[in-house]
């Protein structure tokens, strides 16, 4: 045997993998398994023309291949075994060259039958592959004691060595990947819930039989199936192997997997997403009445039948103090010292037990006549941190639905459950996984699993929406309603499973849900201004000059009374750390409570402008001296804010904002103000983004700008076209630029308010454009919400007044719409 085998007649497996592609009938697992079997036909075929004796080696199909779930680039796995065959080196090249010239990624071992199996009890890929290994070519009596001897090696060894590496394993890959459910780009082979834990139940079962019995494993294949034509048609849409379900790929792959649209098909992923990682955790907490013995050890049945025994008397509610089975990391569940503490105390809950550390229904109570059961089952999860047990969960989910309104120990339970706080967040997610959310609250279904995407949002709405709730349970004591906080919070974003503005819909439909609640008239409103008002605090914050007495009036005016603003603030905090890091910071924080303090003393009847603020001059009044003196500008970092003086010039702002982009600095909010010829121009900087500015750089290159010795418009589209080949892709649906004009926000300055899609020295660019209509800019507010961003100016023209000529005013908004498409 000399050189590498010539290609077969029937075509390379290039060819055959492109022809299935070519084929529009094959998707998910039809398609992997024809790609599976061609892989197996073209190997066959090649071993038999360059190999051709089969006696003691054999070709075998490890890990996804072995499974048959060959994605269009996946690796094929492959272990070529012998039984002392001298000329294996040989063989080995004339199977592994013609595979990498066909361009198909190679996972490869070459190995004795006792060196396979000394592999798979050191390592655990190599044990996991093995639980899938069947034969492509070769001698069967190599391969089948082989295949036989590995899987009974797992089943030996689960208990003592795999589970604790499983778990490790798992708790690891969780970490660095998330959650396929919640995230905006899912992982769906890597992150919590995805296909490597659909394997990693499915390896546990082959060595627990009762876990098999008691794991829902119908609902995880079917999860699988799912996960896995998200992932062929991301791999043939990408024309490579990607496993992250990106936003430019998402149309097309819904489009190929027959989705009306990207939305639907993320919601299908959610939800998959969501049944395995719910089978996970559950199983993984539940170890303990599915476990194997370990050699010479007791098993699962005798360790349940022991701790029943040990359980007598439990209708009492008595728990045994027994915490959910624990396994080494993350993946084991909330089982805690302190968490098996609560678990195991008394239960003064009608209906309600604590059994082996999990709360169920007692026997013989009718869950079809208590509406308020499900709650209070949750509520008591909840204040226990312990897991509700699935049997108690799947009578739940025939339980009755509440009439309408409901009774006051219905809603009181829901007030109970979510003032739990983040404790509450598995119980809600155990009571929504049965149907139970959407049985009480029909609109429910309208954002369940619902995607949010664009870069802002971490959540889906449903998670966003329980995750502001839990959050907003430690503000409580701010308010005196706090049921109408942890509820108005539970409903803020519920319009956004309907067409049309979110708020908007949000209204009507909170309207319905609180009286459907059972809440008094004035509570229902309160909810419906909440509702309403959601945006109001972190908008104005961010986009409006908070010195100005007419923002402060109008703010005041829209929230009517102390106790609503301090509901709104309380859900505003809650909503923006629910939202993500890019919400919610102690920039915005800060605007925030300052706005608050100002409308809470406008409410409180005292003067608008009370407390007003030293003037930039006089807060830097060194800086301004400095110029004086040295007659060039002045530079001072203070982090988050860097203050820049200056002698003052038509255009400063333009050429500031140019040089700052030019540095990499993302600028958050900017406020001017001149002093006697010498301007002060303090920026706040997204220190999170940009690392602080070298001064002496900084200050240099400002110099050359303002001398007309560095064209800033040429190194800026020169700086953006070097960053466009890395920057991060952009939505699939960008946000259209616009301009609005606002000559009723402020008393002394007409307001523009920009929004963008983020990209570098749009600031210079628009405020460049004011500079060229004759206006300065005397205050901004510059956020950046995920890819967009969303700046308001305050501007005036060149004798300090307030522009109002309309043909100026569309001169400007023309002028800053063409800056912001450029």
């Amino acid at each position: 045997m000399t050189g590498r085998p010539a290609q077969s007649q029937a075509g390379s497996l290039r060819e055959r993998r492109q022809a299935l592609l070519a084929r529009s009938d094959l998707r998910g697992r039809p398609f992997c398994h024809a790609y599976a079997a061609e892989a197996d036909r073209w190997l066959a075929d090649l071993c038999e023309r360059a190999i051709g004796d089969r006696r003691r080696v054999a070709l075998l199909a490890v890990g996804g291949y072995g499974r048959g779930e060959l994605c269009p680039h996946s690796d094929l796995d492959l272990v070529l075994v012998h039984d002392g065959r001298s000329d294996v080196a040989a063989l080995a090249d004339a199977i592994w060259y013609p595979v990498w010239d066909e361009g198909v990624h190679l996972d490869h071992s070459v190995r004795r039958p006792k060196d396979v199996l000394s592999a798979a009890a050191a390592d655990l890929r190599v044990a996991l592959g093995l639980l899938d290994a069947r034969l492509v070519w070769g001698d069967e009596g190599v391969a089948s004691p082989l295949i036989s001897a590995a899987r009974a090696q797992w089943r030996r060894r689960l208990a003592a060595s795999w589970l604790p590496a499983l778990s490790e394993q798992m708790s690891e890959r969780w970490a660095r990947h998330g959650e396929v459910a919640f995230l905006l780009e899912p992982d769906v082979k890597e992150a919590q819930g995805g296909l490597r834990d659909a394997h990693a139940l499915r390896a546990m079962a082959t060595g627990a039989p009762d876990l098999a019995r008691s794991a829902d494993l119908q609902a995880v294949e079917v999860a699988t199936g799912t996960l896995l034509a998200a992932r062929v048609e991301l791999h043939r849409a990408a024309g490579r192997a990607l496993d992250r379900l990106v936003l430019q790929e998402q149309d097309q792959v819904a489009g190929a997997l027959g989705y009306p649209d990207a939305d639907a098909l993320m919601a299908a992923v959610a939800a998959a997403g969501r049944t395995i990682a719910w089978t996970c955790t559950s199983t993984w907490r539940r170890r303990h009445r599915w476990e194997p013995p370990e050699p010479g050890g007791i098993g699962a049945r005798a360790r349940r039948r022991r701790s029943q025994a040990a359980g007598d008397g439990q209708a009492t509610g008595q728990a045994t103090g027994q915490a959910p089975g624990e396994v080494t990391g993350q993946a084991a569940g909330p089982a805690t010292r302190r968490a098996a503490r609560r678990a195991a105390g008394p239960v003064d809950e009608p209906g309600v037990l604590v059994i082996h550390g999990e709360v169920t229904v007692a026997d013989g109570v009718d869950v079809g006549t208590d509406p308020s059961l499900p709650l209070r089952v949750a509520a008591v999860a909840a204040e226990r941190s312990a897991p509700i047990a699935p049997e108690a969960l799947r009578r739940l989910s025939a339980a009755t639905s509440p009439s309408e309104p409901w009774p006051s120990d219905t809603r009181q339970a829901l007030v109970r459950l979510l003032a739990q706080g983040h404790r509450a967040v598995d119980a809600l997610e155990a009571l929504d996984h049965v149907g139970v959310v959407m049985r009480l609250i029909p609109e429910w279904e309208l954002v369940r699993n619902r995607p949010q995407r664009n870069a802002y949002h971490r959540f889906t709405v449903d998670r966003h929406l329980i995750e502001a709730a839990a959050n907003a349970a430690a503000f409580a004591g701010r308010v005196s309603r706090p049921d109408l906080l942890l509820v108005g919070c539970l409903l803020h974003d519920i319009g956004k499973g309907m067409p049309g503005d979110h708020t908007d819909e949000g209204v009507r439909l909170v309207a319905r849900v609180g009286r459907r609640m059972g809440f008094e008239e004035d509570d229902v409103t309160t909810l419906v201004t909440l509702c309403r008002l959601h945006l109001l605090l972190a908008d104005t914050a961010t986009r409006r000059d908070l010195e100005d007495p007419a923002t402060i009036a109008a703010t005041a005016k829209l929230v009517g009374d102390r106790e609503t603003l301090l509901l709104l603030w309380a859900l505003t905090e809650a909503d923006g750390l629910a939202t993500g890091p890019a919400a919610w910071g102690p920039w915005k924080a800060g605007l925030v409570a300052e706005l608050v303090s100002r409308v809470g003393n406008a409410l409180a009847g005292e003067p608008v402008d009370a407390g007003r603020p030293v003037s930039l001059g006089e807060r830097y009044g060194d800086l301004v001296a400095q110029v004086r003196a040295e007659g060039r500008p002045v530079v001072q970092v203070e982090p988050p804010r860097l203050v820049v003086a200056a002698p003052d010039r038509r255009g400063l702002l333009a050429s500031v904002a140019g040089t700052l982009a030019l540095h990499g600095l993302d600028v958050r909010g900017a406020d001017v103000s001149t002093d006697a010829g010498v301007a002060v121009e303090v920026f706040v900087l997204n220190v999170t983004r940009a690392r602080l500015p070298d001064v002496e750089r900084l200050r240099a290159d400002l110099n050359a700008v303002l001398a007309g010795d560095l064209d800033l418009s040429r190194r800026l589209e020169a700086k953006a076209q070097d960053y466009a080949g890395a920057r991060r892709p952009s939505a699939p649906h960008p946000v259209e630029p616009s301009v609005t004009v606002d000559v009723e926000a402020s008393a002394s300055s007409t307001v523009v308010e920009v929004r963008a899609p983020d990209e570098l020295g749009l600031l210079y660019r628009v405020t460049r454009a004011f500079f060229d209509c004759g206006l300065d800019v005397v205050t901004a507010r510059v956020s950046t919400v995920g890819d967009e961003v969303v700046d308001a100016f305050y501007v005036r023209d060149g004798a300090g007044s307030k522009v109002t000529e309309p043909a100026l005013l569309e001169r400007v908004e023309q002028s800053a719409l063409d800056a912001l498409t450029h």
